[in-house]
């Protein structure tokens, strides 16, 4: 316990970026947290952080140093987890990385209707590109990870895959709306807002593309799906582009959306995983496998 309390005060430093800085969010002396870690330092053999003109940063024995700490907390958070289970009662604590698609209306459902047998149980949901939520898993930063079209998948170990075609959003009587299944060439015809490139969602409109003449050119370009959604509602001809899991009939506020069909565009695939060959918390293997049930209906 120790220890943790000593990588509590590292981890502050590290995001930190100056000692003094670090001292002021804890409402300690900048001359206590400096001891506190030279002290450290000492014992470990090896000095954690490199020292620069303007505050500091981890080298390479201190970047190590937190990857074993993170897995020591992780593993300490399962234990505890077990520990509760023993006694039938159900706490613990679950982070999950997710791709923004999931936060309107998927992930609030689900951890509500979690929390409706588990009430004891916390969560906190890290809003994620595709690179950044597998960077996530890797650094026990969370433990699990909702994610449409990850990057790399080699130390996610996936509990589910999921296809998803990509929709088109657009007002209600929209020329295109009448149409149950749309061409890509139509749609890039109106004026259309795409994510940037970090998303799945755009890698696979531009793979799309790059078989064709026609190119994404977006009147605008955001990194906030949100943002596209509510601009739809504001310019008559536009549209969007989103994944349905992350969308509803939303017909009554004047939105709808159409498929977009896979002679054009394949469809793209939503992974639910964890880190490879790590012993998830009792509440986060649970709830990972609530999630993994509700996941096989989108099937």
């Amino acid at each position: 316990m120790k220890h943790l309390q000593t990588f509590r005060f590292i981890e502050s430093v590290m995001r930190a970026g100056s000692i003094r800085k670090a001292a002021d969010d804890m409402n300690i002396t900048a001359s206590a947290l400096n001891r506190r870690i030279q002290r450290f330092e000492e014992e470990f053999g090896a000095e954690i952080f490199e020292r620069l003109p303007r505050g500091v940063r981890l080298n390479p024995a201190g970047e190590l140093l937190v990857q074993h700490f993170r897995a020591q907390a992780s593993d300490l958070r399962r234990v505890q987890s077990q520990v509760a289970d023993l006694s039938g009662e159900r706490r613990g604590h679950v982070s999950v990385a997710c791709s923004q698609a999931l936060s309107p209306y998927f992930l609030p459902a689900q951890i509500a209707a979690y929390r409706r047998d588990h009430p004891g149980v916390t969560f906190s949901v890290n809003i994620r590109d595709r690179a950044a939520a597998e960077q996530d898993l890797a650094t026990f930063s969370s433990d699990l990870a909702l994610v449409f079209e990850p990057v790399h998948l080699v130390d996610m170990e996936v509990l589910i895959a999921v296809p998803q075609p990509i929709h088109v959003l657009m007002q209600t009587d929209h020329p295109l709306a009448r149409k149950a299944e749309l061409r890509l060439r139509d749609c890039l015809d109106f004026p259309h807002l795409a994510p940037t490139e970090q998303y799945g969602v755009r890698a696979l409109l531009d793979m799309a593309v790059a078989k064709g003449t026609r190119s994404i050119r977006p009147v605008a370009e955001s990194d906030s799906f949100d943002f596209m959604r509510h601009y739809v509602r504001h310019e008559k001809a536009a549209i969007a582009f989103q994944i349905p899991i992350g969308l509803r009939e939303e017909s009554a506020s004047g939105l709808i959306h159409r498929p977009l069909s896979a002679r054009d565009c394949a469809p793209g695939t939503l992974y639910l995983g964890q880190m490879r060959g790590r012993t998830l918390p009792v509440a986060s293997a649970r709830f990972a496998q609530a999630l993994a049930r509700v996941l096989e209906g989108y099937k």
